[in-house]
């Protein structure tokens, strides 16, 4: 059986069987659309992609690549075109989880539907019938669907009970009887002996009302990444509940607008951070029920936080008895075949997606999301692995732009994204979407009109990267001003970015948090406020703080947070697993010590909230990129402002300036906002608040005006002028 439609199934559309949305995107307006069998196409030939001008205009040197920026773009076209013939449009067809999997009907009778093009035979088992591997066979459908209808019982109640396990048997074409859990299964448990997840029946009798709506989306992303399991000083899996109760408080006073959670799908791998998926459409059990999430979710709402959710579209766990794996018998049902559909590094399957119905499962499981639980957008992991064939193995990007283009980028999956996207904001305008992308491919975070592939942001993965090896390998005295800020500030010119100086990635086993880099064994002893700072501790506070600041400062349009780190968490992240005896000592967030009124971790806690909601007032991360005005390599001073807001860093580690004379823009007077040398964040309050900061009709450094100021060695500062509006 055929995976997808050709269209040489289709018929010829009319210009009334065009739907509308497809017309906004396929052309100019006024261009006349000829179908020519496969595509839809101007008086050239080829689809022009409506808005590329604009591209050209940001970035002249993608001219050379027009074609392939009009093969992409009419692969989409293609796409929405058989979506709209064959479907009735991507409305209905991302809501093909009403459909799949388990459905109860207004008279709860049960429409059972799957895809297993290979299976000669598929059964309905469990708890309903005893078990019995043949009672309930499914009927089989056109382009390897099968379906299977259950009436209710006498008393008029569902087949399958709420909270019962199931199975799906399929019988394969060489003889073999397969145990399978639905790709569609919405909830899956272990039990505490066993290995193996089971698919469980989810239909609660009065399942969880969402009360308050979403928040508008946020001008300034301030984004707080969480793990739920982590999220206790306990050493054991925490739960959806108490990160409600406990941790989205903090994170509200934090001031954080954003959670980023992660290793929501199911994975039946706790140590594999949520990476491994197992059961795509379900939410981890092993942190409470999925009404549970939702109150999560909806409680974050009501705090005017937005929820997105760490989506894995780029591979799939190769488990096969609770996994999509095999699901039919054969290597080629989501994935590819092998070798295209393993991924060496991670051992992986990989999903073919030119397939109708992967596009359908995937596109549906974003809509699920979106719809069942409310989250507000998504971060797609493994981007870069998608967009190419080599997945970025053994590849190093220079910038070249003959590295995105040609037969190493992966169209299929690079269309699906384009296709993702272009779905998610026609249909949720409000929604974030975030790509996890090293390489740097252009137009990532473009419109889709445009030619792009339409996310919001990108990762700017370079930047902790960066600060881990300064810390690495460099003296204080060493450190590269230049450098630094051409790392921060090295991002493509009206594409945004999210940026961060640690994530997940740097804390995990073989690295650690950045507070550790930076004071290692002595957190266990010295962190007392109690006590005078030893040489290590105060440069690792100070440090801490200025690194955080800066980057939030000048490296995006967004900023993230990795749960913990804003308090300088010591140590780094390992899941429990055979190596470590299953230990969950590492696996856990101790925010008891920011509880702790001794300890400087509510110092650095202090420090971190402060930077957030000063940024909240004056905007910096809405505002265009900042201009930076000094990069002193002997004075170790870094200076630019930003949404007429000054920032001044002197990393030197004993030097302090008095009368130093720093660049500014806008006239006036100026006040300090943010001072990371106060008593409260850990610092030695050299700095009179009263101070007010006047300017001198005086260029410098390239702007109008400038003025004179004392910054101590180990400082940074925002003064914002107390003369203009800064509602933005």
């Amino acid at each position: 059986m055929p995976t997808r439609f050709s269209p040489l199934h289709m018929k010829s559309p009319d210009a009334e069987s065009v739907c509308p949305l497809l017309l906004s995107l396929s052309a100019p307006l006024g261009a006349r659309l000829v179908w020519s069998g496969e595509t839809m196409a101007d008086q050239e030939g080829s689809i022009a992609v409506p808005e590329f001008s604009s591209l050209l205009q940001m970035d002249p040197y993608l001219k050379p690549f027009e074609q392939d920026f009009r093969r992409r773009y009419e692969l989409l076209q293609k796409q929405l075109f058989q979506l709209e013939e064959t479907e009735g449009g991507f409305d209905q067809f991302t809501r093909s989880y009403r459909s799949f999997g388990v459905q109860r009907q207004p008279d709860n009778s049960l429409f059972l539907k799957e895809w297993a093009p290979a299976a000669e035979a598929l059964f309905l088992t469990g708890d309903f019938n005893d078990w019995n591997k043949f009672s309930h066979p499914y009927a089989k459908k056109e382009f390897g669907k099968w379906e299977l209808i259950l009436p209710p019982k006498h008393d008029g109640s569902p087949a399958v009970d709420h909270n019962s396990k199931l199975k799906v048997v399929v019988h394969t074409g060489d003889g073999q009887r397969l145990y399978r859990i639905s790709p569609w299964a919405k909830y899956v448990t272990r039990e505490e002996k066993t290995v193996i997840y089971d698919w469980v029946h989810w239909d609660p009798p009065h399942p969880y009302v969402h009360i308050h709506p979403r928040p508008k989306r946020p001008t300034s992303l301030r984004i707080y990444e969480a793990h739920v399991g982590i999220a206790s000083p306990e050493p054991k899996v925490a739960s959806y509940s108490n990160f409600t109760t406990n941790v989205l408080p903090r994170i509200k006073d934090l001031g954080y607008n954003c959670i980023q959670l992660m290793a929501i799908m199911e994975h039946a791998y706790y140590a594999c951070f949520g990476y491994q998926i197992t059961s795509f459409f379900a939410a981890s059990s092993r942190y409470g029920t999925p009404d549970e999430l939702k109150q999560l979710i909806d409680v974050a709402h009501s705090m005017g936080i937005v929820v997105l959710l760490d989506v894995v579209h780029s591979h799939a766990c190769k488990n096969t008895e609770d996994g999509l794996n095999l699901f039919d018998g054969t290597d080629s049902c989501f994935f590819h075949s092998p070798p295209r559909g393993e991924h060496s590094l991670w051992d992986s399957r990989l999903f073919n997606y030119s397939s109708w119905e992967v596009l359908r499962f995937l596109l549906s499981n974003l809509r699920w999301w979106m719809e069942e639980y409310r989250f507000d957008g998504f971060r797609f992991d493994g981007v870069t692995s998608m967009l190419y064939h080599h997945h970025g193995i053994g590849t190093g990007f220079s910038g070249d732009y003959n590295e995105y283009f040609g037969l190493h980028v992966d169209e299929d999956s690079l269309v699906y994204l384009m296709l993702a996207n272009h779905i998610l904001h026609t249909l949720y305008p409000d929604c974030i979407t975030i790509a996890e992308d090293v390489s740097g491919m252009p137009a990532l975070c473009r419109k889709v009109q445009e030619g792009g592939l339409g996310f919001d942001y990108r990762l700017a993965m370079a930047i902790p990267d960066k600060w881990i090896q300064i810390l690495k390998e460099f003296k204080d005295e060493d450190w590269n001003m230049g450098n630094i800020v051409f790392t921060l500030t090295n991002r493509r010119y009206g594409e945004k970015c999210i940026a961060y100086a640690e994530s997940h990635d740097q804390a995990l086993v073989g690295d650690k948090t950045l507070a550790f880099w930076l004071m290692d064994k002595e957190m266990y002893t010295n962190m007392s406020a109690l006590i005078p700072m030893s040489p290590i501790i105060d440069r690792g506070i100070q440090l801490h703080k200025m690194i955080r600041l800066l980057t939030h400062g000048l490296g995006g349009e967004g900023y993230l947070n990795f749960i913990g780190n804003e308090f300088g968490h010591p140590e780094w992240l390992d899941f429990p697993r055979e190596g470590n005896n299953q230990s969950y000592h590492y696996a856990r967030r101790q925010f008891n010590l920011v509880d702790m009124d001794h300890l400087r971790y509510r110092q650095l806690y202090a420090f971190d909230r402060d930077m957030n909601r000063v940024e909240d007032q004056y905007g910096w991360l809405a505002a265009p990129p900042a201009f930076v005005s000094a990069k002193h390599e002997g004075d170790k001073v870094i200076v630019f402002d930003r949404a007429n807001v000054l920032f001044i860093f002197n990393f030197h580690p004993n030097r302090s300036f008095q009368d130093y004379r720093v660049g500014v823009e806008a006239a006036g007077k100026y006040k300090i906002k943010l001072d990371s040398d106060e008593v409260r964040y850990g610092g030695h309050g050299r700095l009179d608040h009263n101070t007010d900061f006047f300017t001198e009709a005086q260029p410098f450094n390239g702007r109008s005006n400038s003025m004179l100021v004392y910054i101590p060695c180990r400082t940074a500062i925002v003064l914002a002028n107390e003369e203009i509006d800064y509602c933005y």
